[in-house]
């Protein structure tokens, strides 16, 4: 049974882009956030560090993601897609490496005052995101030089059907603060990461769905 509205490949494409520029605004916009919220601390830089790689991330991504939803092939050459290739693995190590930090804190006794099943729920759909993330990233990677491959375009779609659901609750588990661990989150906090965390959802949400309306569904694509 198909769920995707009936809308005209164009339409979904235009939606898409829509959204995933104004994610990469968004996304550059919480890295000078960041700075400012803590007032240019360590945590600060590492947090505007994150969210600054990500947006040149995303924008290429977008950039690559616009020929491919058209249908047409990005050259192995290009340098958008190079820049792509070499720059995700980067924003891959760095969030893994603060994931890892973050869990030895815990392991050793850190933010012992805080809900275990939350912290669980956090380290668990945090590692999962970056996982998603990669994967996404790297499925573009491999797809956008032979567009009509129907297995490369399978793993993007269901990579980018889990990213969706695990941004969503990446963008709970960033507004809503865990007790004994995150402290108090203030209201300009949550509707910055509240908004650009929505922007993910919908954008990658439009970014499955841009490419079902011109390939077809993943099952189809298997076939």
């Amino acid at each position: 049974m198909n769920l995707l509205p009936r809308l005209p490949a164009t339409r979904w494409r235009g939606l898409a882009l829509g959204f995933l520029w104004a994610e990469v605004v968004a996304v550059f916009g919480t890295a000078a956030f960041a700075l400012w919220r803590d007032d240019f601390g360590t945590q600060g830089w590492l947090n505007a560090a994150d969210a600054f790689l990500a947006g040149l991330v995303l924008t290429w991504w977008t950039l690559i993601f616009t020929q491919l939803s058209t249908g047409r092939a990005t050259t192995p050459g290009n340098g958008t897609l190079r820049a792509l290739a070499v720059a995700f693995p980067w924003l891959t190590s760095f969030r893994a490496a603060l994931w890892g930090i973050t869990l030895l804190m815990l392991v050793t006794g850190g933010a012992a005052e805080a809900n275990s099943v939350a912290l669980t729920a956090l380290m668990t759909v945090w590692g999962a995101a970056i996982l998603a993330s990669n994967a996404v990233n790297g499925s573009l990677v491999r797809l956008a030089p032979e567009p009509q491959n129907p297995a490369n375009r399978k793993r993007l779609m269901d990579w980018l059907n889990l990213s969706a659901a695990l941004a969503l609750g990446m963008t709970v588990l960033n507004v809503v603060p865990i007790a004994g661990f995150s402290g108090e989150v203030a209201l300009s906090a949550q509707l910055v990461y509240g908004v650009s965390g929505l922007l993910d959802v919908i954008a990658t949400v439009l970014a499955l769905w841009a490419l079902q309306a011109r390939f077809g569904s993943p099952r189809s694509a298997q076939k």
